[in-house]
């Protein structure tokens, strides 16, 4: 889970992982030079990162208007309020939706399109974002709502609406979301999945 701003590396450190997460997760990155000036997911991550330190150092008017800027610029909405652990990934990354009161992980890797978002409106003091586990994986145009939790490991295919807690090492297709395949003990019958999902449970 992702951990407390205190327990982190520095901000560069962080960036530095980030970098180094892409590089292992993109084939189509042959160096370090090609993430440095070419992945727009590692520059959403990177902006994130320079947002989340301003917030938390009491200058929230100026990260928040930085983060509309990449809202406008790159076409990412990542609230800097958001809890991100460490090698956090972005492929792509248009379209990223994640809001303010959102937790992600380590070594979790979004696509894009991907919103965390919320279910209905409530108090600002209140946590109303989705809480993802280490080494999730979230598949293109998947929306995650509400104060739930995806358990560690699991893998969340194209296109899902994922609106309940998600169990540690699964793969969920769907709208709404289900199990289509289960690392724990055993597969579900992909009779359970839609025709046009059944593709997700290579995953």
């Amino acid at each position: 889970m992702a951990r407390r701003d205190s327990d982190m590396p520095g901000l560069f450190a962080l960036m530095a992982e980030d970098a180094r997460a892409a590089l292992e997760r993109d084939p189509g990155a042959g160096s370090m030079r090609d993430i440095v000036l070419f992945s727009t997911g590692t520059h959403i991550v990177w902006a994130y990162r320079r947002h989340h330190w301003l917030y938390q150092h009491g200058f929230k008017t100026l990260a928040r208007w930085l983060a509309k800027r990449m809202r406008v610029k790159i076409g990412a909405d990542i609230h800097p309020a958001a809890t991100i652990g460490r090698r956090f990934t972005i492929d792509h990354g248009l379209g990223i939706v994640i809001g303010s009161t959102a937790v992600i992980g380590d070594d979790c890797m979004l696509y894009q399109g991907v919103t965390l978002g919320m279910k209905a409106q409530s108090f600002e003091n209140v946590k109303r974002h989705p809480t993802l586990g280490d080494g999730v994986l979230v598949g293109a145009n998947a929306v995650i709502l509400g104060d739930i939790t995806v358990g560690d490991r699991t893998r969340v295919g194209a296109g899902a609406v994922v609106i309940e807690d998600v169990p540690r090492d699964v793969t969920v297709v769907g709208v709404p979301a289900r199990i289509a395949r289960d690392r724990r003990m055993r597969f579900v019958e992909l009779d359970e999945a839609p025709e046009d999902v059944r593709w997700s449970c290579a995953l």
